[in-house]
């Protein structure tokens, strides 16, 4: 029985082992202040307005239709939040690298809560008799022809009267996105942001994070980062092909961004008898439509390992013949995720005896995002003259019968572009 009492010993060492590892968990504390840096890059569609709510020139207004890439704008929003509470009024600010082109300084401005007003309206109460018409019909998935069990039908009228279509409660389950917290007044003694009503400053196309940066202010301590430029704004997106197949299927492609860690496309559009059309690229049948703007490193791991997001080697995707037989005018977006940067200060201590109280915590996070109407390819702008449209030869039918972009909103699209 030697052998069972060596057993006994081992198994006891390991025990104790195990209770010496748990006494000597790390302690840790705060952060004392949260900095969260949303960084976005669009073209197209997305780029049309540009930093700063800027009204769209004409040029830009055609190229973002047809698909150009050169619209390129980019939107940065800071959220800083801190336990502490200032003295006074609170006051920070954000010192950018000069190569951000946004000005020396970004005022970080806390809100001041609006008083409620009492309204003397009240909700309009839906008629007893009114019965909503039309159908959605959702595909999903990349390819030439759409896959079995496809569309998903959601008739109006019906799903009122409580028929719920099948696939529908698959659809509806959604993706499982662990929610994103970004610093909010809410959740902090003390918050600041920008952009805010006093400045709203804008990011230039050729704007970068890449350089040192410093955040100051009363209710916080000074929080200094350098970053690198593979921390930087993602690439513009680029429709390298946007076309409509011979076989009646829609073919995209686009440039490789480096650091995207996933890609989905959609496409909306409308057909005949107030019938509405979605499309994803998800091989996932529960609906890729509701996806926030960011997503965290965790998500994007786990939805590309699904398949709810094309990997980042994916640079083509063909939508399927059914899609656009009933739609065949549609409006498609395609976004790419670029993941998170995450600093802390101090950095945690190697041994784990001693405490990590953390003063600053950082979090950078990025996309890039481009639309157009499906098969309207960019004209060459620059050849363009006073009456130079007639000697281009037929131009293509506004989308939906009506002149211009306002038309694709106006036809089934809720009065809004359908974002990502």
């Amino acid at each position: 029985m030697q052998w069972v009492n060596r057993a006994a010993l081992a198994a006891g060492v390991v025990v104790a082992a195990g209770g010496a590892q748990a006494q000597t968990k790390q302690q840790v504390t705060g952060p004392v202040a949260t900095y969260w840096m949303s960084a976005q890059t669009s073209s197209g569609f997305g780029g049309m307005m540009g930093g700063g709510g800027k009204a769209p020139s004409a040029a830009s207004m055609m190229g973002a239709m047809m698909g150009g890439g050169s619209n390129v704008s980019k939107t940065l929003v800071l959220q800083l939040g801190s336990s502490r509470k200032p003295a006074g009024e609170p006051a920070a600010e954000h010192l950018p690298p000069s190569v951000l082109q946004a000005g020396q300084s970004l005022p970080l401005l806390t809100p001041r809560a609006q008083p409620r007003q009492a309204s003397d309206e009240t909700p309009s109460a839906m008629p007893k008799d009114y019965k909503p018409k039309g159908r959605m019909l959702i595909f999903w998935g990349c390819g030439e022809h759409a896959k079995s069990g496809q569309p998903i039908v959601i008739d109006f009228a019906k799903m009122v009267s409580g028929q719920m279509p099948p696939g529908l409660e698959a659809l509806s389950k959604g993706l499982a996105i662990t929610p994103m917290q970004p610093p909010s007044p809410a959740r902090y003694a003390t918050y600041g942001e920008w952009p805010n009503e006093r400045t709203r400053t804008s990011v230039p196309a050729g704007g970068s994070l890449t350089g040192d940066h410093l955040i100051r202010g009363n209710y916080s301590p000074d929080i200094k980062f350098a970053l690198a430029q593979n921390q930087d704004f993602l690439g513009a997106l680029n429709l390298t092909t946007n076309a409509v197949n011979p076989t009646g299927s829609g073919q995209l492609a686009w440039n490789p961004l480096a650091n995207a860690r996933g890609y989905l496309a959609t496409a909306i559009g409308a057909g005949e008898n107030d019938t509405m059309v979605m499309w994803s690229s998800s091989e996932v049948q529960a609906s890729a439509f509701a996806l926030p703007e960011f997503l965290s490193d965790a998500d994007l791991q786990r939805l590309v390992a699904s398949k709810a997001l094309m990997a980042p080697t994916t640079t083509r995707c063909t939508i399927p013949q059914e899609v656009l037989k009933i739609a065949p005018q549609a409006m498609v977006q395609l976004a790419a995720y670029g993941g998170e940067t995450n600093i802390s200060y101090p950095p945690r201590p190697a041994d784990p005896k001693t405490p990590w109280n953390i003063d600053w915590s950082l979090k950078v996070r990025y996309k890039s995002q481009t639309g157009a109407m499906l098969g309207m390819e960019m004209p060459d702008m620059e050849s363009e003259g006073p009456g130079s449209s007639d000697s281009r030869g037929p131009q293509p039918a506004p989308p939906f019968g009506v002149p211009g972009l306002g038309g694709a909103i106006l036809k089934g699209l809720g009065g809004r572009l359908p974002g990502l």
